[in-house]
Parts: structure tokens; sequence; C-alpha cells
């Protein structure tokens, strides 16, 4: 089984954000709403892996 949208919780636990981070990163719409978060049906947050994934290979390389 594969699992494309996730809590935050596992998001954090793969990622090394902290869950505060990803909330924050949503509500300062870094993170789009309707592809790297969406509200479930039951009104929780899920994030999609695949879409963070594409949000940080987005960002230029800077040194």
């Amino acid at each position: 089984m594969s699992v494309t949208w996730v809590l935050p919780r596992k998001l954090a636990e793969l990622t090394g954000y902290t869950e505060k981070a990803i909330q924050d990163k949503i509500s300062n719409g870094v993170f789009p709403e309707g592809t790297v978060w969406k509200k479930a049906p039951d009104g929780r947050r899920l994030l999609n892996g695949k879409e963070y994934d594409k949000w940080v290979e987005s960002q230029p390389i800077t040194m």
C-alpha cells in the first residue's frame, strides 16, 4: 500500500521539520493548499509527501 497524504506528525518524522514549523508553513502560505496540503473530509490537515518533495526541489540552491 502506498500512502500519499499523511498527517503533519508523519511528515515531521520524515523530514526533520517540527510539527509547528509545518503548521506555520501552512498558515503562512508557504505550503500551497490543494497541492502540498488539504483538509480531509474529517477536517484534519493532510500533507502530500510527493508535493512536498517538489516544493523542496523547486527552491534555488544558494551558497
